[in-house]
């Protein structure tokens, strides 16, 4: 088998012999050609380039399979959640001053599990575990917290979320967020295609059609306390009240219009938000830094800038795809229920 390699490419054994995976060895600075019949083993590690680009290519119907296969495994990681804090939870200090429970480490190991499962050769950045978080030049990997809002989670408070997204060329395209304590749970695998399961149903987020009150602005806040920095931003949008909400759970609401805008001073990873962007940017809202530049994933210590969230009907997001997938959505879901009412099928 023969390969040619661009600059960049990483040179990697295609035929998943005994050489590994998962580590970069190699990054290809000119063009050459790799025979791998004869290739020793200094050509080993990293992520198999063919199925880099493949995901890289990866259409929607792959994505929404990979999505559907997940739900199943977050609700289940959701309610055993639920049942370990029920009978106490164990609690530990990380080396950052920060709590960690063996709920947090039980639903990381159900999450990674099942992802490895789906998407094997792609790498998986977690909160909670050292693997992969020194790998260079980060591209098409997983971002996954298993506890987003780990206070909330040991004081019996109903915010905290579980959490993971795929990033694809340094943008999340895929993402799901479940918010167990409120029976919430939400998805995306690409734009125009953001729901939550409502009823053990899906229902297509639409926050521009939805909210009809323009000029009542609401927002969510990390802290009853606004900064100057971020008041100037709510005073600006004309922001007519703010709620404080934790978690990726912030997120999810704006992306399903119950809430307009959210600020925060550079503080999160990018594990904290990488599901919720795919959420709401599907939705037609739109995440970006203080700047209005788009932020992009894989950076160095996986540190965010300061953010703003802003719904589809602020952010006059919402694309012909939004629209078509919309009415679409709308027309099925009342033909089923004719056929239904009519003992069709």
């Amino acid at each position: 088998m023969i390969l040619d390699y661009e600059p960049g490419d990483k040179v990697i054994n295609p035929k998943n012999k005994d050489w590994g995976i998962g580590q970069v060895q190699s990054i290809i600075k000119e063009k050459v050609t790799v025979n791998f019949e004869n290739v020793g083993k200094k050509v080993i590690n990293a992520n198999l380039i063919e199925l880099i680009r493949t995901w890289s290519k990866m259409d929607l119907k792959e994505k929404k399979k990979i999505v559907l296969d997940l739900i199943g495994t977050f609700e289940t990681a959701s309610k055993l959640s639920l049942s370990l804090r029920k009978k106490g939870l164990k609690e530990t200090i990380k080396e950052d001053n920060t709590p960690v429970t063996n709920g947090d480490l039980e639903v990381n190991k159900i999450l990674i599990d099942k992802i490895s499962e789906l998407t094997p050769n792609i790498p998986i950045v977690s909160e909670e575990t050292s693997l992969n978080k020194n790998l260079d030049n980060l591209s098409t990997f997983w971002l996954i917290d298993p506890i987003d809002g780990t206070y909330d989670y040991i004081n019996n408070k109903d915010e905290f979320t579980l959490n993971a997204a795929l990033i694809i060329n340094k943008v999340p395209e895929i993402g799901i967020i479940s918010a167990p304590a409120k029976n919430r749970l939400f998805y995306t695998y690409g734009d125009g295609n953001s729901f939550e399961i409502i009823n053990d149903k899906a229902q297509l987020l639409n926050s521009k059609i939805n909210t009809s009150d323009q000029k009542n602005i609401k927002a969510v806040s990390y802290s009853d306390k606004l900064k100057k920095e971020i008041k100037d931003v709510h005073d600006k949008f004309k922001v007519a009240n703010y709620t404080k909400m934790k978690s990726s759970l912030k997120f999810c609401v704006v992306a399903a219009g119950e809430f307009d805008l959210y600020v925060a001073e550079p503080r999160a990873s990018e594990w904290d938000i990488a599901a919720g962007d795919a959420i709401l940017t599907n939705s037609g809202g739109s995440i970006t830094d203080m700047d209005g530049k788009k932020i992009y994933y894989g950076k160095k210590d996986f540190k965010n800038p300061g953010i703003i969230l802003k719904s589809a009907r602020l952010n006059n997001g919402w694309t012909i795809k939004n629209y078509i997938n919309y009415y679409s959505f709308s027309f099925h879901i009342r033909f089923d229920s004719l056929c239904n009412s009519k003992k069709l099928h």
